[in-house]
């Protein structure tokens, strides 16, 4: 029986797993050269939550239900919701191999915590909390995790001032996550093996300018631009292990999104306000978060939520508490910002490349509780900052803490197959290529997903 094992490093693009540390990473640099390989663009939004879920799947985000990693309650201006396994509620592709008898080792995957009930073993993702006793599936694995290499990190700081720390805190994280992996693969019973390392992701958002020459903030700093081509080796160390441990495994390597530079931040609610469409009872003139600004929502168009992208919310007469805009007249509000925000230049003098898209322009079905519209800066290059106060519509740094890059539509996978069935090539693919994939693998096929297979049906 065919097994697969799929390793997800979270946000790695192709400038650097395909060019700039390839010659640093022997074992990956062999799969490349016996695999489909190359771009894999990613889903609307290219964020975390939702893109592991869509590729898991094969559905999107509208039908998912997923915009992001928090949501709004409905009814509500300023609460909202933390994406979880509970949102989750599509079967993704552990539960069509089920059916016939295959089990699954779930390692990182988001969302995953609460911990989702599988066919096999779990370990939950990166929103664990840290003082969580309940962590994997079935409960008692957690005794073996922690048996195996201690007190389980999920994830750490990586916004910080001090990145010193943060050093050995990701090494630490992820060495500790491989060794687990490497462990359990070895010794469970497994027909897929999915794990997802978030450390790259914490990477790329602390120390991109360090390594990026292009980076407009770049700073030459060896210690820290060396840390990143360790890190990157002791990926693909871990890598060759996962292979080593399972052989017979067709091997495919994935992100859920690419990452880039970042530009700056464009401050949202800041414009809204500027150009009518956003009211305040007294404006802010220091950094305030926008739930701590006192909103005159009687006077209130429209509003933004911050991020790598942009959420709209509209204030819709008979949705919101004090909507004020009649609902028929929501797409010409929409349309009207869209053109305003066009005319906007970048502190360059330069365009700032505005998208702004309708949920229902972009998924057959939308599901839950989504944006009224979402909005991309510079083709992703402009993050979004939803605090208000700054009295500026750009910031050269991000408003929650350092952060040096932003993500991008790209990420990468490689297919390998250990019986030599496939013709090496590169090929640019899609996001929604993956479960059917895994499936086909498998000797699968489910109706009503989006993607097509990477291999045929041998």
């Amino acid at each position: 029986m065919n097994r697969v094992l799929v390793i997800g490093l979270d946000s790695a693009p192709p400038s650097t797993i395909f060019d700039k540390y390839l010659d640093e990473m022997p074992n990956l640099a062999e799969i490349v050269e016996q695999s489909i390989r190359g771009p894999l663009r990613s889903c609307h939004p290219p964020i975390t939550v939702p893109a592991w879920a869509v590729m898991a799947t094969g559905l999107t985000p509208g039908e998912l239900g997923m915009y992001g990693f928090r949501h709004r309650q409905k009814g509500s201006y300023q609460e909202n919701y933390l994406v979880t396994s509970r949102n989750f509620n599509a079967k993704a592709v552990w539960d069509f191999i089920a059916v016939g008898g295959r089990k699954s080792l779930i390692v990182g995957f988001p969302p995953s915590y609460p911990p989702l009930t599988v066919e096999g073993w779990l370990i939950s993702d990166f929103h664990t909390p840290s003082d969580a006793k309940n962590y994997t599936y079935p409960p008692w694995l957690r005794i073996e995790v922690e048996r195996i290499a201690g007190r389980y990190i999920h994830d750490v700081e990586f916004r910080v001032e001090d990145r010193k720390p943060l050093m050995r805190e990701l090494k630490e994280m992820t060495q500790q996550h491989l060794k687990v992996v490497e462990k359990l693969a070895l010794t469970k019973k497994w027909d897929l093996l999915w794990y997802v390392e978030i450390g790259l992701d914490r990477l790329h958002h602390a120390f991109w300018k360090f390594f990026d020459e292009n980076h407009p903030k770049h700073v030459e700093e060896d210690e820290f631009s060396d840390f990143v081509r360790e890190y990157y080796k002791m990926l693909d160390e871990g890598i060759g292990r996962l292979r080593a441990a399972a052989p017979d495994a067709h091997t495919l390597i994935v992100s859920d999104h690419g990452a880039k530079a970042m530009e700056g931040v464009f401050v949202i609610n800041e414009w809204l306000a500027d150009n009518g469409y956003l009211a305040f009872e007294e404006k802010p003139e220091s950094q305030t978060p926008f739930n701590k600004a006192k909103v005159r929502w009687d006077k209130t168009r429209a509003w933004g939520w911050g991020g790598y992208y942009a959420r709209l919310f509209v204030n819709v007469r008979g949705r919101e508490p004090q909507g004020i805009v009649d609902p028929e007249d929501v797409d010409s509000l929409l349309m009207e910002i869209s053109d305003d925000l066009r005319k906007v230049k970048t502190p360059a003098g330069k365009s700032m490349g505005v998208e702004i898209y309708k949920p229902s322009d972009l998924y057959p079905e939308v599901r839950g509780d989504p944006p009224d519209a979402i909005l991309y800066f510079g083709n992703l290059s402009w993050r979004s900052a939803e605090t208000v106060g700054h009295g500026n519509w750009f910031l050269e740094e991000n408003d929650t803490g350092p952060d040096d890059a932003v993500h991008d539509w790209d990420g990468i996978y490689l297919l390998y197959d250990p019986d030599g069935r496939i013709e090496p090539r590169e090929e640019r693919r899609d996001i929604y290529d993956v479960a059917p994939t895994i499936l086909r693998i498998f000797g699968s096929e489910v109706e009503g997903m989006k993607g097509r297979p990477l291999i045929g049906g041998e």
